[in-house]
């Protein structure tokens, strides 16, 4: 008994956020009689939420290094506003239309960092800024209007779905090969990680363990997959999704530029005298908030198929409150792209459940501000705890 406390106190706070987020999706799925799971239903808590999942993959990177930005809901606006403008009005096609969003997106991100990383200006009074300007031109190019439709080709980088390449009756067979794929992955991964510990001379965990995580890992990646076996597939932005998770994750733990983020963030004056470029690191970091903010604004664009004066409102707090719900820490240092993809899913199956219980948009901006000041209270209680 002992031993079993050890271990869950040990990995509370690295876990915590999975155990909420299966609590609530429990505490949902009982209170919308069974709907939240539903195959559709899983379908549509990726699509709807997939603009959160990607703001938060960048803004993640940009909490750790201490600070945050404001302005990428204004540029997810000002991007799908150009999309609009460049496809729809000029009839530009849709592949050299979404590379000159992408370069855009980083021209912008690049903006905010020359005046933060090479003039010194606060990061928040800088994006400040940045909100206020490009909510300010997106208006100026929509002129009031909403730009419709988008080429099918860029409506269905969020709409579309992957082809099913191995027929099975009843079910999307490429969903249910990638599923498998996926757990094949999963059980790898783990035992890769029991390997490497022992090659350090660490101690793994009691293998019975790591048997319980693979056995949790199995069924969430087969239940959702098995969920969209059963409606129409594997959605393209669940790919887009996926393949940007492994390139930023891949860059958080295993690379140099990962480990110079968490330094600079950890103590940026350290960081500085122990040789990092501190001004070249934010300055990269928030170029490439921009562009991950245009690749939110392609997608949310596509995903409504229209651009609209009003996109992006609010998509800087869903991205900064997923953040910190998924373990970030406000002060910097702290965090993982995992759990920010965590942070963005507690965020979705709460809307998505408050709306199928027909709550108004009150009470969920309510009780999301809530969720919010929990997740920073326990970092903080947490870090006191162990200090």
């Amino acid at each position: 008994m002992d031993q079993i406390r050890r271990f869950v106190k040990q990995n509370l706070k690295q876990n915590a956020m999975y155990v909420a987020l299966f609590i609530i999706i429990i505490f949902f799925q009982i209170r919308t009689n069974g709907v939240l799971l539903q195959p559709q239903n899983v379908n549509n808590l990726i699509l709807q939420n997939s603009y959160v999942l990607i703001l938060a993959m960048g803004m993640v990177f940009v909490i750790i290094s201490g600070y945050v930005d404001l302005s990428v809901g204004s540029i997810v606006a000002i991007i799908g506003a150009i999309g609009g403008y460049l496809t729809v009005t000029k009839n530009v096609s849709t592949v050299p239309a979404i590379l000159i969003l992408l370069v855009l997106g980083m021209v912008i991100g690049a903006f905010h960092g020359v005046f933060i990383a090479y003039m010194h200006i606060p990061p928040f009074i800088v994006t400040l800024a940045g909100m206020l300007i490009f909510r300010g031109l997106t208006m100026v190019i929509l002129g009031g209007r909403t730009l419709t439709p988008y080429p099918k080709l860029y409506e269905n980088i969020s709409n579309g779905f992957v082809g099913d390449f191995l027929k099975i009756e009843g079910l999307n067979g490429t969903a249910i090969a990638a599923t498998i794929v996926l757990i094949l992955i999963a059980v790898f991964r783990v035992f890769q990680k029991r390997v490497q510990q022992k090659k350090y001379d660490l101690e793994p965990p009691k293998l019975i363990w790591d048997l319980l995580k693979i056995v949790v890992l199995a069924l969430v990646v087969g239940f959702i997959g098995y969920s969209l076996a059963k409606y129409k597939g594997v959605p393209v932005v669940l790919l887009l999704i996926g393949m940007l998770f492994v390139i930023y994750n891949f860059v958080a733990s295993k690379t140099v530029v990962g480990r110079r983020v968490y330094a600079m963030g950890g103590n940026e004056k350290a960081a500085r005298l122990s040789g990092i470029n501190t001004n070249r690191m934010m300055f990269a970091v928030y170029t490439n908030m921009g562009l991950m903010a245009a690749i939110a604004g392609i997608v949310f664009s596509a995903r409504l198929n229209a651009a609209t004066p009003k996109a992006g409102t609010g998509f800087e707090l869903d991205a900064i409150a997923a953040c910190f719900i998924g373990g970030a820490s406000a002060s910097g240092g702290v965090g993982t792209v995992m759990g920010a993809i965590i942070g963005a899913l507690v965020m979705g199956v709460i809307n998505n459940g408050m709306s199928i219980m027909g709550i108004g948009i009150d009470w969920q901006q309510a009780i999301k501000g809530f969720v919010l000041l929990a997740a920073v209270a326990f970092d903080v209680l947490t870090k006191e705890s162990n200090d």
